[in-house]
């Protein structure tokens, strides 16, 4: 998460813990009509930011996209028929590759970005219906199934992933969840789940039997205290929950222990201006502090601007 130099802890906490962002954006990536050409997305899915690149499954062009911020170039990261509607992609920095959620064709795909020297991708995870995928700072990779309502964790070298969220049926209990998409684990290895059609976010703390709430839990709705079909979360370095409420069209903010959440982007319904979205998807940060989203139905990515 990020981290500003040159101050002590306590003065990073007093800044961070109450900071703000810009209330308009700036686009980004996309924005431009849906399409195939490099400067433009189709239903943007996960992302995941490395220093000033940011990488972004395209979803419906079937392909992971690159945009490098500081020199504004665009580049497709991905051969042409690989990829069927990806869903998620992490960088994975002791590899240089990328970690693709490869959704329709159920698998989980690592690719390698040196082109000129590439070596040949391949398939780390088969047979899953996977929805989005994450990794640890040990490079274990988790998946979450929407499929048969579980997180599982794979780590280096296994065959068989362990189940370490869910995997009690679909429902609403502690030990349940329904629909999980986006998954985040922190540096205590605690995993976070947007637990979609429940409408919460929830906490499994490392070798737990089940969750507890962190967002949302009481039922669908606007509320501060409410999340509508919870999808993109992140948890910076104070455990501070941020989630991106998708069908409210704007970013939550949960402190720890909080019972409501802080809004911090968007909010302003429905729409394709600076200061609105349309079915957001996912949430990053870069080492500044700035807040990136992927705006799925506006086939865009939005950057909103530190404002402490």
């Amino acid at each position: 998460m990020f981290l500003l130099s040159g101050e002590t802890s306590l003065e990073q906490d007093a800044r961070y813990l109450n900071c703000k962002w810009k209330q308009s954006a700036v686009t980004i990536a996309g924005g431009n009509h849906p399409g195939r050409n490099e400067n433009q997305l189709a239903f943007p899915q996960g992302i995941d930011m490395v220093d000033q690149t940011i990488y972004i499954a395209d979803w419906w062009n079937d392909r992971i996209g690159e945009r490098q911020c500081q020199n504004n170039i665009n580049r497709i990261m991905t051969e042409k028929n690989q990829l069927d509607h990806p869903t998620d992609v992490v960088f994975d920095k002791g590899n240089d590759c990328l970690i693709v959620c490869d959704c329709e064709n159920r698998r989980i795909v690592r690719s390698f970005l040196k082109k000129e020297n590439k070596k040949a991708d391949e398939i780390l995870i088969s047979d899953i219906d996977c929805v989005n995928v994450t990794m640890d700072r040990n490079g274990s990779i988790y998946v979450s199934d929407s499929v048969n309502n579980e997180v599982k964790r794979w780590k280096r070298g296994e065959q068989n992933g362990v189940v370490v969220a869910g995997g009690h049926g679909q429902g609403d209990e502690l030990n349940q969840l329904d629909n999980p998409t986006f998954i985040y684990v922190d540096h205590e290895y605690s995993l976070y789940v947007s637990d979609m059609n429940n409408h919460r976010v929830m906490k499994w703390f490392k070798y737990a039997e089940q969750g507890i709430v962190v967002a949302g839990g009481n039922g669908n709705g606007r509320r501060s205290n409410q999340l509508s079909y919870p999808e993109g979360v992140i948890v910076d370095r104070w455990g501070q929950v941020y989630v991106v409420d998708s069908l409210n069209y704007r970013v939550m903010r949960w402190n720890s222990a909080a019972k409501d959440g802080t809004l911090i982007a968007g909010g302003n319904g429905q729409g394709n201006q600076s200061n609105q979205f349309n079915a957001p998807s996912d949430i990053a940060f870069d080492c500044q502090g700035n807040l990136y989203i992927s705006d799925c139905w506006n086939h865009r990515i939005q950057r909103f601007d530190i404002d402490i």
